[in-house]
């Protein structure tokens, strides 16, 4: 009797900024978008990356993981450019020991091991664009938002996203849950 094997997923655990700050954000985003193009993504700092994993799986070890990380404070550094598609223009989120905890804390219970040391960032842009480009965006984000690099805002919410890294589109992205974190 052949086995089926369930069918496996790409996950992303994010951080969600909070209601009050997710529009500011989202209006910095679109007027990136507007001039640079890209597609539509919700304001998110990764906490785990891209793991591919059962539905079944991917769940219980978000509910396990979102259980074991207290709510922490974000504040951004800068803004900053990367050197591939999900990392174009971002905002740098200053590394404090919370922030590389709770990233590192849900990486254990997901399994996740990364090839880099976590660089905490919320992206404000996904796109192909040139060094020359990237670096207009980077500007042109500073002019839509002066104070950007004074933003600092708490982190009370998890989610677990379905993130297909292959669909550029982000059409297939959806979040399966959210999560409120404990006060810390």
């Amino acid at each position: 009797m052949a086995s089926t094997t369930p069918e496996k997923h790409v996950y992303s655990v994010w951080a969600l900024p909070p209601d009050d700050v997710a529009p500011r954000l989202k209006k910095l985003m679109e007027g990136l978008r507007a001039e640079f193009t890209g597609p539509y993504f919700d304001p998110h700092i990764t906490v785990v990356g891209a793991i591919t994993l059962t539905p079944e799986d991917a769940l219980n070890k978000f509910e396990t993981a979102s259980k074991a990380v207290k709510a922490y404070e974000a504040k951004v550094e800068r803004v900053a450019t990367g050197t591939f598609f999900y990392q174009c223009v971002f905002l740098l989120i200053n590394p404090t020991p919370q922030v590389v905890e709770a990233s590192a804390n849900c990486c254990g219970h997901f399994g996740y091991n990364s090839s880099t040391p976590y660089m905490p960032h919320l992206s404000i842009l996904y796109a192909d664009l040139s060094d020359e480009d990237k670096k207009k965006a980077q500007e042109k984000a500073s002019i839509l938002d002066e104070s950007i690099t004074s933003l600092s805002f708490p982190v009370t919410r998890l989610a677990l996203y379905k993130t297909d890294t292959e669909d550029k589109t982000l059409k297939s992205w959806e979040k399966i849950a959210e999560c409120t974190l404990q006060p810390n």
